[in-house]
């Protein structure tokens, strides 16, 4: 079986280094997200927990794609997209460590420009990460800029939250 993974592992690192970063950066304006989310956290001074996720799909056919940007990225992880529908195959990768997204994440997409409205999500991303980094989210006007942000664009999404809501504390 190691031996198994180890071969697996020299192929996707193979793989990895033929797909061109432009072809990825292409793919991540189609099936990619930079997502900001909320948890209710009561046990946080502020009673929210920010999430900060790098997420790519694509269908199984293709998981050698994600195999390879996650090898060129050296973070992350796979996992089915949605485990228990019996009609979404699909594959994700993840990254949620914020150190990743910081170090690894972020300076590909300022080398690898994206064409798509995703562009403005990384914007908003990397502010978001920011004021993270700074601590400053744990304030209430920190944690009101980040929702600010997040709340900026206009497109249709399945937020949980509203602005209003995030903002009652």
């Amino acid at each position: 079986m190691k031996n198994s993974e180890n071969s697996r592992s020299a192929d996707n690192q193979q793989v990895s280094k033929k797909i061109k970063d432009d072809y990825f950066a292409g793919f991540v304006d189609g099936e990619g997200c930079f997502y900001v989310g909320f948890s209710k956290r009561l046990d946080l001074p502020i009673p929210w927990q920010i999430i900060t996720e790098f997420h790519v799909s694509q269908n199984p056919g293709s998981r050698n794609v994600l195999e390879a940007f996650r090898d060129r990225l050296d973070c992350g992880y796979l996992k089915p997209n949605h485990a228990k529908s019996a009609t979404d195959r699909s594959w994700i990768l993840i990254v949620k460590d914020r150190n990743d997204l910081q170090n690894k994440v972020i300076p590909f997409f300022d080398k690898h420009f994206l064409h798509s409205a995703k562009q403005q999500d990384l914007i908003i991303f990397k502010k978001v990460l920011k004021i993270i980094a700074s601590k400053h989210h744990l304030k209430r006007t920190g944690f009101s800029q980040i929702v600010n942000l997040v709340f900026s664009t206009k497109r249709i999404t399945n937020k949980r939250y509203t602005k209003e809501i995030l903002l009652s504390f």
